[in-house]
């Protein structure tokens, strides 16, 4: 079960792959199937109820994108 919610602007991700790099629990992983309005495969989610709520992949984004949710 998910402790943590991960929650991403996705229009503004610029898919640098700096949250995929901390992520410990691998619940991220840049959207190959999706292009955003700056025209990046944005940053996601596969693996949500993994998420531990470390909030790891938000304080290493350069673009402050990132919301964790711990619950």
């Amino acid at each position: 079960m998910a402790k943590g919610k991960v929650i991403f602007d996705y229009d503004r991700c610029k898919g640098c792959g700096l949250c995929i790099s901390v992520c410990p629990k691998d619940v991220i992983a840049l959207d190959k199937s999706t292009i955003n309005k700056k025209g990046y495969h944005p940053a996601s989610a596969v693996k949500p109820d993994e998420c531990i709520g470390c909030a790891n992949c938000a304080m290493m984004c350069p673009d402050v994108i990132i919301t964790v949710e711990r619950g």
